[in-house]
């Protein structure tokens, strides 16, 4: 419980930290936000009343006050690109990210996790130099480039995908899954390589050491000693790996969100700093920032869960 509530204390300070540094990197930057709404035709009385409606008439510690006071309440303030509410404008996009952030962790974990297995027992093996070949492959390639690849191959070659963007959870279980499973192949494909690389390293790590050898010498089957034993030890490091992905794919895939038109996060982040959208950009900082923290936060948890003598300190 002591180690949880230092966390929630650590979560709470770097969340104001992450705060005070962005809004004052976004009052001190150039450009005027009431200009940007107004248009370079407004006139000047009509841009100082603006000004003042958004508070930027008052010194920089108080403008700080008042948009924390309204973000403890729940209020980001007012999108001037979108005219709405920020913290309604990002929870429209989530659904959208969250999903494909799914999709695409599910596909790749329950790839990853028995290649990397398979690798590792057959290492040094033809088996073992194919899986090799294809997880540079993966390494190597960006997303947003197999996002191209495979629609050109699925949608317009093989047509076994309609053209068009995404669709609706409400409106179709069937029809969203379909318009997220090619992004989220796209995004999973470069998480599996690394996945697999690194649990593949982590087992053969471990099946040198002595424990290993031990169970061996006990008799013990290769599948038994490596599911049993083995394989809670060489997680960890993925582990650390898997919460650096997630932290990513929940923060919007930029590029595969913009290549397959899906309605996401990051696809809010590029039309944010393309207005220059100052409360959206400190909005969705502060949501990434949140993220961040909060799966570093699962992710300790689960060494712990993974290998109970792991002190939580």
């Amino acid at each position: 419980m002591n180690y949880l509530l230092r966390r929630g204390f650590t979560l709470i300070i770097t969340l104001l930290l992450i705060s005070i540094f962005t809004f004052i990197l976004f009052q001190i930057i150039p450009g005027d936000p009431a200009m940007t709404i107004l248009g370079m035709d407004a006139e000047q009385g009509q841009i100082e009343a603006l000004r003042s409606q958004m508070n930027f008439d008052l010194p920089i510690t108080q403008r700080y006050l008042k948009w924390m006071g309204n973000v403890l309440k729940g209020d980001l303030g007012q999108s001037i690109r979108f005219s709405m509410p920020v913290t309604k404008l990002i929870g429209s996009r989530l659904s959208v990210t969250l999903s494909l952030a799914v999709m695409a962790i599910g596909i790749a974990t329950i790839v990853a996790i028995p290649l990397g297995i398979l690798s590792a027992r057959v290492n040094g093996k033809c088996i073992d130099a194919v899986i090799s070949i294809f997880t540079q492959f993966g390494m190597a390639i960006p997303s947003f480039w197999l996002g191209i690849l495979l629609m050109y191959i699925f949608r317009l070659k093989l047509h076994w995908f309609t053209q068009g963007g995404y669709v609706p959870w409400s409106k179709s279980v069937w029809g969203a899954f379909w318009s997220l499973l090619l992004p989220a192949i796209a995004i999973a494909i470069p998480t599996i390589a690394i996945l697999t690389r690194y649990l593949r390293n982590a087992l053969l790590e471990q099946l040198k050491l002595d424990y290993v050898r031990t169970a061996y010498s006990k008799g013990l089957k290769e599948r038994a000693i490596i599911y049993k034993h083995v394989l809670k030890n060489a997680l960890i490091p993925v582990v650390t790996i898997m919460g650096m992905i997630i932290t990513s794919v929940l923060g919007g895939s930029l590029l595969v969100e913009q290549v397959f038109a899906l309605p996401g996060l990051g696809r809010l982040l590029i039309a944010s700093i393309q207005y220059r959208d100052f409360f959206l950009i400190q909005g969705m900082v502060m949501y990434i920032a949140f993220v961040v923290i909060l799966v570093n936060f699962f992710v300790d948890v689960f060494y712990k869960v993974i290998d109970p003598r792991i002190q939580m300190k």
